[in-house]
């Protein structure tokens, strides 16, 4: 259930990396994924990363994305947790450069959904956690729907590859459909 544009079973931790959406526009469904340091699991890192407070000496990858400001609606962890960094009726900064049925500036109108993961398949649990997500946003937020739910490569094929291979789309429609 969503209240106050906040998912009420979420861990709320607030990001500064947010402002206000220009047109109020919620219409579009962003799903990425994360991994901080690469490859490692249920860290404090991404919700470091998330609120500038990321410590960015204490793992050499972390050099790379250094001043990094850069936020997502939501994060389903690998154990079907979630945290919310951005209610839902403020811009996240998830997107960056993405262009989607002829639009850009996607944060504008998108909810950005962080996975956490990798190459490796996501869990059970994060593909149940996310069909509740997406059934409570479509239920509260009527323009989207199954046809406005993307990912970060659909949005930014040149520059990003997340989800990846590894995302089950027909497994997650199975979870959507039943």
């Amino acid at each position: 259930m969503i209240t106050q544009h906040r998912l009420d079973s979420a861990h709320q931790v607030d990001s500064p990396n947010a402002d206000v959406r220009p047109h109020g526009e919620i219409s579009l469904v962003v799903l990425h994924s994360i991994s901080l340091p690469p490859g490692r699991f249920g860290g404090k890192e991404i919700e470091a990363l998330f609120t500038n407070q990321l410590d960015w000496d204490a793992h050499p990858f972390f050099q790379s994305i250094r001043g990094l400001r850069v936020s997502a609606h939501l994060l389903i962890r690998r154990d079907g947790s979630c945290v919310q960094f951005v209610p839902f009726d403020r811009r996240a900064w998830h997107a960056g450069r993405s262009r989607w049925q002829g639009r850009q500036a996607l944060n504008d109108f998108s909810v950005g959904i962080e996975l956490e993961g990798d190459a490796r398949p996501f869990t059970h649990a994060q593909y149940h956690r996310l069909a509740r997500v997406l059934t409570a946003l479509e239920a509260f937020y009527p323009r989207i729907n199954a046809c406005e739910r993307v990912t970060h490569e659909q949005v930014a094929p040149l520059r990003k590859t997340d989800p990846g291979p590894s995302f089950d789309h027909r497994y997650l429609m199975r979870l959507l459909a039943g």
